[in-house]
């Protein structure tokens, strides 16, 4: 490697507040110059550095920093909006005569305009999100391929290799309105991941692992991500197909966060009143087996998606999104709380930090309770109707007998419907996955339909 890399460091310098606030108060002020009634701004900066590495050589270096603004100004209320990736005044002003001349030529909408005053998040949180690190080129060419040696050396059926990555990135979004809310929030985020390649006779096989976290020290953890890598991948090697059948099914954490995020997509309030969900006129009804149990929780400190204001400013609360398997609320933003008549449930720009409470042990422990089933490796497709609640994906995984591993199958699909799976849940594991902002355990279902051969 060359000694220009060996030198370059990724500097986590971003604009401090004062600095996105006298940003935010000149395009505020401006749309109150053109003639606006209500504006907001979103302001956003952010620097990163992605490593790649394949077959223990450097493939490729990534630098990114990135500014970005966006203002949504009010005739009435008539609503403009226009963004703008340069951060300087001449900028600003024209992003601004731009929202409000949209403003000027569009429809007037009952349902548009700022949050409610009173919504407005009035108490800062510190929640522990921001833990900048310096990271140099030469640093994270040297974690990435630790990594990916792991993995290349763990397995002699491991035949090659689709690289190792190292990922660091921080950020600051700064929220600002002409009600008088400001809000800043800055985050960090680190990740290294993994994946191989392992062949047997003529078959071949992929998969992959990776951590992520607020900390820098995730990257400790770089050889156990190869290793676990390259342990899936082998494992998926002489896979078979199953024959059609009914049968319970085992969603470790990283796949079962997915099939809950589908019951998310269909309580939001954009789905909801676009009528293009399978829980439509659900609330307060049962969507699913009583023991299933969801909870917001926006301030646990560290973690993804994790924050004290939502995208329009108003503030994040803890509340019960399934209660016993009954839908207790929905998650709305302003203007789809308006369109439905409800309040914003402050999720305007999406769910916050969310928990499945668990029920049952570990991943290993459903296996027994189960006896057998399939455990799922993959998810392929998207094959889920929003308004029906009709699944049905492609998939890979472990056969199990006798709570034991059997045999990995392959090319089967499995489906059923939504509101059935749901119903239809045995147990939700302990061992929750804190990578992403569902924060979940391992989910078995019974009952679905696996189409084999």
């Amino acid at each position: 490697m060359s000694t220009a890399l060996n030198t370059v460091t990724l500097r986590q310098e971003l604009p401090d507040q004062s600095q996105l606030r006298e940003f935010a108060d000149l395009a505020l002020n401006e749309a109150r110059r053109l003639g606006a009634d209500a504006a907001s701004v979103a302001l956003g900066s952010g620097v990163g550095l992605n490593v790649n590495v394949r077959n223990r050589e450097l493939e490729s270096v990534e630098f990114q920093r990135d500014n970005d603004l966006g203002i949504t100004v009010y005739f009435g209320q008539c609503r403009g909006q226009a963004s703008s990736a340069d951060l300087n005044s001449a900028s600003i002003r024209e992003v601004v005569a731009a929202a409000c001349t949209i403003a000027r030529h569009t429809q007037p909408d009952p349902y548009a305009g700022l949050p409610e005053a009173e919504l407005l998040a009035s108490n800062p949180r510190d929640l522990e999100l921001d833990h900048p690190a310096d990271l140099s080129v030469a640093q994270a060419t040297e974690l990435a391929t630790i990594c990916e040696a792991a993995a290349l050396d763990a397995d002699p059926r491991i035949s090659n290799s689709e690289g190792a990555n190292v990922s660091s990135h921080r950020g600051i979004d700064y929220i600002a309105n002409s009600l008088g809310f400001r809000g800043a929030q800055a985050t960090t985020d680190y990740s290294i991941s993994a994946a191989v390649i392992a062949g047997s006779g003529e078959g071949m096989q992929r998969d992959y692992w990776y951590e992520r976290g607020r900390q820098a020290d995730i990257f400790s953890s770089g050889a156990s991500v190869g290793q676990r890598a390259a342990q899936r991948a082998v494992a998926r090697l002489d896979s078979r197909r199953l024959s059609t059948r009914k049968a319970a099914v085992l969603l470790p954490p990283e796949h079962a966060r997915g099939f809950i995020g589908h019951l998310l997509s269909a309580a939001s309030g954009g789905a909801l009143y676009r009528r293009s969900s399978f829980l439509l006129d659900r609330l307060d009804t049962q969507v699913g087996a009583t023991l299933l149990n969801i909870r917001q929780m926006p301030w646990i400190p560290g973690a993804y998606g994790a924050g004290w204001f939502d995208s329009e400013g108003v503030a994040t609360r803890e509340y019960e999104l399934v209660r016993g398997g009954i839908l207790a609320s929905y998650i709305l933003g302003s203007y789809s709380g308006r369109k439905l008549g409800l309040p914003s449930t402050g999720n305007a720009g999406g769910i916050r930090t969310l928990e499945v409470a668990p029920t049952a042990g570990d991943l290993d422990s459903l296996m027994q309770q189960a006896g057998s089933g399939l455990l799922i490796t993959e998810l392929m497709g998207q094959g889920v109707n929003a308004s029906t609640g009709d699944y049905s994906r492609g998939a890979a995984g472990i056969w199990f007998e006798d709570g034991s591993a059997a045999f990995p199958v392959q090319g089967i699909t499995i489906g059923g419907n939504l509101l059935d799976l749901y119903a239809n849940i045995l147990a939700i594991g302990n061992d929750i996955d804190q990578r992403g902002v569902v924060r979940c355990g391992s989910i078995l279902v019974d009952g679905l339909t696996i189409a084999g051969e």
